[in-house]
């Protein structure tokens, strides 16, 4: 293909947009993450379970948790400054390489018959730092390999392969346990990964674009904290990250949803209705998933962030006034859509607006974000729901979150006003749209000025 203009179609279509297949490499990541996401999910079943049997106490398996979080932060915030002066592609296979080598050595231990809780914690702890840092450095990446203006794409094919795995790999994970085994999962996760490998060592080299900030002659810790400065300094990715985590700390009730089913509903706690409220949130979001091309290429992301956050609360609130299940359960799916919606375009300004030299760091914080909030929010709502019932934290964290969205829109007008900019020429090297990939396929870097210029 010669290097002339090439622009996507500005109209909206029904079903996924796969505008961002085109390119080889993001294909190839995207097939392997894809095999991974099923096959390569078994430990979250696997993990608590085996850490049950061996202790016979719930503590165990809270420990593990919080070891797991421990790590992937560290991991996260670690992984972004070096992804700031290395190559990420490295970085990546390294991450993902100590990934199934964790899974092999599970595997290795419960097929030898071990039953020594400190062993699976250490597992646990190598396992949170390849995922924290193949999370932090896959965000930092994908900006190489696809052009601005299919980056919403891009992360919504991503979003739905998540959330889709964390559907139906436990699921799969619970008719094999009996069948061949928990060792046997481990394997499975461990051979899965050898796609997400082969994947990686296939993609272009992808070395930072300068060594600014410090280069390579600082330390993790002073890279790490140059990027929080940057990050700070930034009134719009300050803005972005907060409604985030007003919503996910404000607005996610999962911890309440055992108490709602029982004393609202009229079910039991890890009965068919504790289930079902579990099960909506994640209905929704592969949904909105399924028709991203309704919405990938809307240009005025920050509009949608600020909107989809607002409409998250307000979700929230009608599941906690709800009076009947199916209502709770509409509602849930409802946010869970436009939670995907926030989720896209959120990945989308951090990525586009970060020029490549800060911006493994600002992914690493974003990822301390979306682990993190969570957490916060089980323990937050846990407690008030002990106090004051489910239904009115329910509702009060909604309102949090569509007042806290609000002021934040208010107080940041850049959040509201944010635009993508236009789709330019894309030729040269982005003729790998079109074209066959091969181990050497050269890419362009994210066009961070362009993005940096939709302001209006």
């Amino acid at each position: 293909m010669s290097a002339t203009t090439v622009r996507p179609p500005r109209s909206r279509t029904l079903g996924v947009d796969r505008r961002p297949l085109a390119v080889p490499a993001f294909r190839r990541m995207w097939i392997a993450s894809v095999i991974c996401a099923v096959g390569g999910s078994f430990s979250v079943v696997a993990v608590p379970t085996q850490l049950f049997r061996v202790s016979g106490s719930s503590a165990a398996v809270g420990a593990a948790a919080g070891v797991s979080f421990a790590a992937l932060v560290a991991a996260a915030l670690g992984s972004g400054a070096l992804a700031d002066v290395m190559d990420r592609r490295t970085i990546l296979l390294a991450a993902d390489l100590s990934l199934a080598l964790t899974y092999a050595a599970l595997w290795a231990q419960a097929s030898l018959g071990g039953r020594s809780v400190p062993v699976l914690l250490v597992a646990v702890a190598f396992q949170g730092l390849a995922y924290g840092t193949v999370m932090t450095t896959t965000g930092a990446a994908v900006p190489r390999l696809v052009p601005a203006e299919l980056l919403p794409a891009a992360n919504s094919l991503s979003s739905l392969v998540r959330y889709g795995g964390s559907v139906l790999g436990p699921m799969l994970a619970g008719v094999l346990v009996p069948v061949v085994g928990l060792g046997m999962l481990y394997l499975f996760d461990a051979v899965a990964l050898l796609a997400v490998v082969w994947a990686v060592a296939m993609l272009p080299p992808l070395p930072p674009e300068s060594a600014a900030d410090g280069g390579r002659g600082s330390s993790v810790a002073r890279r790490t904290s140059a990027g929080f400065r940057h990050l700070a300094s930034d009134r719009l990715l300050v803005a972005v990250l907060a409604v985030d985590l007003a919503a996910m700390v404000f607005g996610m009730p999962s911890a309440l949803f055992p108490e709602l089913a029982r004393h609202v509903f009229g079910g039991t706690a890890g009965g068919p209705e504790t289930g079902l409220l579990y099960a909506a949130y994640p209905a929704g979001v592969f949904a909105a998933g399924l028709l991203s091309g309704t919405f990938t290429r809307a240009r005025r992301h920050g509009a949608l962030v600020a909107g989809a956050a607002v409409a998250w609360g307000l979700a929230v609130v009608l599941a906690g006034l709800a009076a009947e299940l199916w209502i709770a359960l509409a509602a849930l799916a409802l946010g869970g859509a436009v939670n995907f919606v926030l989720s896209t375009f959120r990945t989308t300004i951090v990525q586009t607006h970060t020029g490549d030299v800060v911006r493994g760091r600002v992914q690493g914080a974003l990822t301390v974000v979306l682990v993190g909030g969570p957490q916060i929010a089980n323990v937050l709502h846990g407690a008030a729901g002990a106090e004051y019932g489910p239904r009115v934290v329910i509702c009060a964290g909604g309102l949090l979150t569509v007042t806290t969205v609000a002021a934040i829109a208010w107080a940041i007008p850049r959040l509201r006003r944010y635009t993508a900019p236009e789709p330019g020429p894309v030729s040269g090297p982005v003729a790998a749209l079109t074209s066959s990939a091969a181990p050497g396929d050269r890419v362009r870097p994210a066009p961070a000025s362009r993005a940096r210029a939709g302001l209006r």
